[in-house]
């Protein structure tokens, strides 16, 4: 019926980016609006140092690839992390570049933190990060709910060209993780301009 959820199977995007091998990425739609992207990787590192580290909007930059021209705003002086805390970014999307403001709803540290869209490209953009210590090190565990705008229009362009590129988002994003955690962290910031 209208509340059911359709959960698609993991995917694997092998030919592009050599994955780490628990990572996994599923996209769900749990209603006719909604989509949830869920992601989950271990890495070897305890769970307070890997929150630290994502709780730091400027590391965005070293995990998100090139292509989306990611730019965290530091006009602003706000690089805390905190509940109500709140960033600006600009991204390239489909060649048209977009600003980003995003907030901390909830901030547990070291277990979870919650940022949402407050404007951007998505109609709604809710992305909770967890982080578990298991006995590998720690799990983490990024889940996005998100709607995309234009109705009808803008589910064909999911379909189409969104659900791919967070894919790639998200896989690229798990390579850079994995690398940092091994200890072989190559900042990008050496090779790019980055404000």
């Amino acid at each position: 019926m209208g509340t059911e959820r359709v959960t698609e199977p993991i995917v694997r995007i092998t030919d592009k980016y050599d994955l780490p091998p628990t990572f996994q990425i599923r996209f769900a739609k749990p209603d006719r609006h909604t989509y949830l992207l869920s992601t989950s990787q271990i890495i070897g590192i305890p769970a307070e140092k890997a929150f630290s580290f994502f709780e730091r909007p400027e590391n965005l930059f070293e995990i998100t690839p090139d292509w989306l021209e990611f730019r965290f705003d530091t006009k602003g002086g706000q690089s805390e992390t905190y509940e109500g805390a709140e960033f600006d970014y600009t991204i390239r999307w489909f060649a048209i570049k977009i600003q980003w403001h995003t907030k901390i709803a909830e901030y547990r540290r070291p277990e979870l933190f919650t940022d949402v869209q407050v404007k951007g490209p998505y109609a709604l953009w809710r992305h909770l990060h967890t982080f578990e210590p298991v006995s590998e090190g720690t799990l983490i565990r990024d889940a996005v709910t998100y709607r995309v705008p234009f109705g009808h229009i803008g589910k064909i362009f999911h379909q189409l060209f969104i659900k791919k590129q967070l894919q790639d988002i998200f896989s690229y994003r798990a390579v850079r993780i994995a690398e940092w955690a091994d200890g072989n962290f190559k900042s990008k910031l050496s090779s790019h301009s980055h404000p």
